[in-house]
């Protein structure tokens, strides 16, 4: 099964889901699982040099919040003796100048840190924190002052994204080198919150007009990204660059996925405490179900685009249609689109109804949806 399989190139750490915050639209799966049950350090180790050893170049220290794990500065000294780029992706909270400083120390190459607005009422309303605005913008500054690039992120979704404008001017007072505008993408508890965090075609138009007029008016400013939500796309994004093709994750149990949102699938994932990295990337039967082309359905395997997009997204195609080969409900040759446009509908009205309580992602939520709907 090797002989046309590449080594996973990208590998996403996600150390922990404990996390400070909980917000709504946080991809982590629904079935949280308590700290006790992550790898522990030597464990972290040994699948990063495993990983590493594959050809793995770039890594993602994730989460949950990676800076709750007391020994994030071992792991990242490690991975930077293996060879690694290393990039935290944090919120914010748990940071620190000091840690900062032992962070760059133990060899960090990137700092990246998600805002949820810029007015502090919104972002505690998101975050669930009323004091976390106001340390990520202290953090933001710290971050460059240690000499690493700025590098922030807003998650958009309908309550924040008429603020566009200001979130640049936000990001220019930080002098930030990149600022990534990710619209939400609805898988795990975003999913759940999807009705309520959906922007109107309008928003999303008027939102990206902003970002290409900055563009225009700063050709060499910083430099500005706005990702667009699969739901407003007639065709589905080659996700992760095709199933099991070049990256990796490892979640904090020690469960390796082909991407970030896998754990919902109805598949037995390897488990990296008894399996090694090789075989969970080149042997397992779910790391192998949806590469190429062989299990496509019609009409994906009759599709000339299907070696640029690779079918879509596996998870998505599952979450919305309860079946993994399907064609991805965004591509407007599924036979499921439907089930989008129904979205997109009733995103369009959302200004002319009550808004619909946000369920906020945390552990007591997790067990309440647990036992309220059956297993995730």
């Amino acid at each position: 099964m090797t002989d046309n399989i590449g080594p996973p190139l990208w590998l996403l750490a996600e150390l922990t889901y404990r996390c400070p915050l909980q917000c709504p639209y946080c991809s982590n799966p629904l079935n949280l699982h308590p700290g006790a049950s992550e790898l522990d350090t030597e464990e972290w180790k040994r699948v990063l040099s495993e990983a590493r050893a594959l050809g793995a170049a770039q890594l993602g220290f994730s989460g949950g919040e990676p800076l709750v794990r007391q020994d994030l500065e071992a792991l990242v000294g490690h991975a930077r003796g293996l060879g690694f780029y290393t990039n935290l992706i944090t919120s914010g909270v748990g940071l620190s100048t000091e840690r900062i400083s032992a962070l760059k120390t133990a060899g960090l190459d990137h700092i990246q840190i998600s805002f949820q607005s810029t007015d502090e009422e919104l972002a505690e309303l998101i975050s669930g924190s009323g004091k976390a605005h106001a340390q990520k913008v202290a953090m933001a500054k710290a971050v460059k002052a240690a000499g690493y690039p700025m590098v922030l992120n807003v998650v958009l979704h309908r309550h924040n994204i008429d603020q566009v404008p200001a979130i640049i001017e936000l990001a220019e007072s930080l002098s930030a080198d990149y600022l990534e505008l990710a619209n939400t993408q609805y898988h795990g508890w975003a999913l759940q919150n999807r009705d309520e965090l959906m922007p109107s075609r309008g928003q999303i138009e008027t939102a990206e007009a902003a970002v290409n007029a900055w563009r225009e008016a700063n050709p060499g400013g910083m430099k500005l990204f706005f990702v667009v939500p699969d739901y407003f796309e007639d065709r589905p994004k080659p996700c992760m660059n095709g199933w099991g093709s070049m990256f990796l994750t490892v979640t904090p149990e020690g469960r390796a996925l082909p991407c970030h949102s896998a754990a919902i699938l109805p598949m037995d994932f390897p488990d990296l405490r008894v399996q090694s990295v090789r075989e969970a990337w080149f042997e397992s039967a779910s790391f192998n179900r949806y590469r190429g082309e062989g299990w496509m359905q019609a009409p994906c395997r009759e599709c000339p685009e299907r070696g640029k997009d690779f079918g879509g997204c596996r998870c998505q195609a599952f979450a919305l249609t309860g079946d993994a080969a399907a064609a991805d409900p965004v591509c407007t040759l599924s036979p499921h689109r439907e089930l989008v446009d129904e979205a997109l509908s009733l995103a369009e009205g959302h200004r002319q109804r009550a808004p619909s309580p946000l369920l906020f992602r945390n552990l007591a939520n997790s067990r309440d949806l647990i036992a309220s709907t059956g297993p995730a």
